[in-house]
């Protein structure tokens, strides 16, 4: 009885170091005080956004991080948290800190950002960052600029040569 009880632990902290390892974001969050409704409407901002949103104990998290390469993650671990895992580095940290901002009982604690322990202020910062959408139009926004600006200076040109 005792093995498989073990073994089933040795399961759900080999699941949780998978998840922490694969996914781009892992950000750990203290829950305590939010009603249910409060956490049904942030579990359905994070599935909207393909985030994962998990409660584990935290001594199986802190033996998944210890697993992963990520031990320094145990500092977060104190009291009832939820875990948010995303292939995504800023989704989750952008729902859950404008969460937060609503909600004061929602206390950003740390992570694992594309494999480094984050503190609750980085976290933060990665919050104020667009999402994957909108650096990429950012980005195309900077090669663009170039050649309208090229363009704009042929087009006067040609017009100095019409007026000659």
């Amino acid at each position: 009885m005792n093995e498989s009880i073990l073994d089933s632990k040795k399961a759900i902290v080999s699941e949780i170091s998978t998840k922490i390892k694969d996914a781009a974001s892992t950000i750990v969050v203290e829950y305590r005080g939010l009603t249910v409704k409060e956490v049904t409407l942030l579990r359905r901002n994070l599935l909207k956004e393909g985030i994962e949103f998990k409660v584990y104990k935290n001594s199986m998290v802190e033996r998944a991080a210890v697993e992963a390469g990520v031990g320094d993650l145990a500092e977060a671990l104190k009291g009832p948290n939820a875990i948010a895992f995303s292939s995504d580095a800023v989704a989750p940290s952008r729902i859950l800190a404008k969460f937060a901002k609503k909600h004061k009982m929602l206390v950003l604690k740390g992570g694992v950002v594309e494999g480094k322990v984050v503190n609750a202020a980085m976290i933060t910062t990665l919050a104020s960052l667009p999402n994957r959408e909108g650096m990429i139009s950012m980005l195309l926004g900077l090669f663009q600029a170039p050649v309208r600006n090229f363009a704009y200076a042929l087009s006067q040109v040609a017009e100095q040569k019409q007026v000659n």
